[in-house]
């Protein structure tokens, strides 16, 4: 540890920490490296594009899955500022990671497209911000574009943040024009870290990664006191006690430095490789006379949606189950617990905020972990009420009770979609396919309308923000919250092989949508399973009540090949004895499904609808 970061506690008067929020392709990212480039914090030959963005996907996708810390030295008025500035992701599924970042912000640069306005995700995570009683920054971004209508979308920001139209700032993030004007409005309008630097520490832990080398490193926002190397802390949920082996700033690489105190975020390493004792949310204190209060915390986030992932190779279990832990580190929104299915083996029930998140999970764990996986369709979580009284919570098909239900509840959600007036019809009739129902309308400006609809969430997650983009040409843009539940008509459809259920192709749909589930897979297997040497139905039945069917015809032997004319009884005879003989194979033949046509069967199922989302 010969070099230690620039200076040691900053006095906290001039600490500025702020996040940015803004949609997918808004220029977040773009912004980050301009105001990275122009602190002075990474010289310009090691400059790249999407600077923050560290993971293979995110500059695949384009998009921020994590919110990345960073610490920038900035002047104004000959004074030094220090800034910590959070990059969030803009997408509704990683709507936990940017609450966690304003946990440990006291200002927001709101930035929005000058193109394109304000969109739906945007304004949840601005609601965001203003119950946590932040400064928000209004800024309009991309004004050097041709298609650029700033005084336009500065009218619009105004009316919704509550201000005047002049007081948005513009910015090009790509040329860097307005960029350092909006960091010296950052020292201005943002207020600066409170807390008291004699009391004992108090510590956030809002984000943690795991470094196979060095351990769980865990990311913090010091609240009350100083946290130096060297002592004994205590993680006050779990009451686990370590000794500090590295205090440090990330700016933007990892930097140790003396210790951290009152407003200053960083990081801190135990040495811990047990990914259980880093819990996000948790307090940080000091093992002798540390603090007895510890702070709010997060609210622990809901999954909103269901699905089993199994290793293709079943030895890949444990593997399987270390990876989850570790990525639940750094993913603090994804939940997993074990299960069996007849078909697929040993594997994990997990639960995610959405299909976008299922998606990057299943993509993180194969790339990091080197794993085949094969997840089943997702599912919501249903509440049964039995004719007996007694209650079922199901988040598996495989759970669905038998015997005679009462009702069944499915979760709801309220949804906000923001689009250009002229496909208000094609998005109500939308909606009303999707058995929604429209709880407000509201128009931001002339041309631009805000829908706001009720609409069960197993109607959300599979293809609707694809339906809904094809037809707004692309304009719409779509949020979603939960809002309790509804009593529905749901049913359970089951796939059958030769009469045999298979749990892993089974749903639970609404009863006017079953048929063209059942329909759909039956389609699908009897091109996906290969020919046997006996006939195979493949049937989708409510209970006992078979609602579609499709056959797998035999291979047959050509055993009339060796009658060259002669009397129909022989061929007869011969086709009959073939067909005995089909009979008997069929009594004792059993249907293997190859694990390819399980991957296609699920995985194409759903696997790529969201993406653009």
């Amino acid at each position: 540890m010969s070099t230690f970061a620039d200076q040691t506690f900053t006095p906290p008067e001039l600490i500025r920490n702020f996040c940015i929020i803004a949609h997918i392709d808004h220029g977040k990212s773009t912004l980050a490296d301009r105001m990275l480039q122009l602190t002075g914090v990474v010289e310009e030959r090691a400059m790249r594009a999407q600077y923050l963005d560290r993971m293979d996907i995110e500059r695949e996708r384009g998009i921020t899955i994590k919110a990345q810390n960073v610490r920038l030295p900035w002047q104004v008025d000959g004074q030094d500022h220090v800034l910590h500035m959070i990059d969030t992701p803009g997408h509704v599924d990683f709507t936990y990671e940017v609450s966690r970042a304003l946990e440990a912000c006291e200002g927001t640069i709101l930035l929005v497209d000058a193109a394109q306005g304000i969109e739906a995700q945007t304004l949840a995570n601005l609601y965001l911000a203003m119950e946590n009683d932040l400064t928000i920054i209004p800024v309009l971004n991309k004004i050097d574009l041709p298609a650029a209508d700033p005084d336009k979308y500065a009218k619009e920001l105004a009316h919704i943040v509550g201000c005047e139209p002049e007081e948005v700032l513009r910015v090009s993030a790509k040329t860097g024009l307005g960029v350092g004007d909006l960091l010296d409005e950052v020292v201005r309008r943002v207020p600066a870290p409170v807390g008291d630097s004699d009391a004992p520490a108090r510590a956030m832990i809002f984000d943690s990664v795991y470094d196979t080398y060095r351990g769980v490193v865990t990311y913090i926002r010091v609240v009350d006191g100083k946290i130096t190397p060297r002592e004994r802390i205590r993680m006050m949920s779990t009451g686990a006690t370590h000794e500090l082996l590295e205090v440090g700033i990330i700016s933007p690489e990892p930097k140790p430095s003396r210790g951290l105190g009152v407003g200053e975020v960083g990081y801190l390493i135990t040495g811990v490789k047990d990914v259980r004792q880093s819990k996000v949310g948790d307090t940080v204190t000091w093992e002798k006379k540390g603090a007895t209060e510890p702070l709010a915390g997060y609210r622990e986030p809901k999954p909103m949606v269901y699905s089993g992932l199994y290793p293709v190779d079943g030895s890949d279990y444990p593997i399987l189950r270390e990876a989850l832990e570790k990525l639940q580190l750094n993913d603090a929104a994804l939940t997993f617990e074990p299960e069996t299915s007849a078909a697929l083996g040993f594997g994990f029930r997990c639960g995610f905020l959405g299909l976008l998140h299922l998606e990057i999970t299943r993509d993180r764990l194969e790339r990091e972990f080197n794993l085949d996986l094969i997840s089943t369709a997702p599912n919501v979580v249903y509440r049964v009420v039995m004719e007996d009284g007694s209650e079922h919570v199901v988040t598996n098909p495989s759970d669905w009770p038998e015997g005679k239900r009462a009702e069944v509840y499915e979760p709801v959600t309220k949804c906000t979609i923001i689009a250009p007036s002229d496909y208000i019809g094609a998005i109500m009739e939308l909606c009303q396919s999707k058995r929604g129902q429209l709880g407000g309308m509201d128009y931001l400006s002339e041309d631009r309308v805000e829908l706001r609809y009720t609409m069960p969430l197993g109607e959300i997650i599979f293809d609707f923000f694809d339906a809904l983009k094809s037809r707004t040409r692309g304009y719409a843009s779509l949020d979603y919250e939960e809002s309790g539940e509804q009593d529905a008509e749901l049913v359970k459809v089951d796939i059958l092989l030769q009469g045999e259920p298979v749990d892993a192709f089974s749903a639970i749909v609404h009863k006017d949508h079953a048929y063209g589930y059942g329909t759909k897979m039956a389609t699908k297997l009897r091109e996906l399973i290969p020919r046997q040497q006996f006939e195979v139905p493949i049937q989708a039945a409510i209970g006992s009540r078979v609602i579609a069917r499709e056959t797998i015809r035999a291979i047959r032997k050509d055993v009339l090949a060796k009658c060259y004319g002669g009397d129909i009884t022989r061929k007869r005879k011969l086709l009959e004895k073939q067909k005995e003989g089909k009979k008997r194979m069929k009594m004792v033949g059993r249907v293997e499904v190859p694990q390819e046509a399980f991957v296609a069967a699920l995985s194409t199922e759903d696997s790529g609808k969201d993406k653009k989302k």
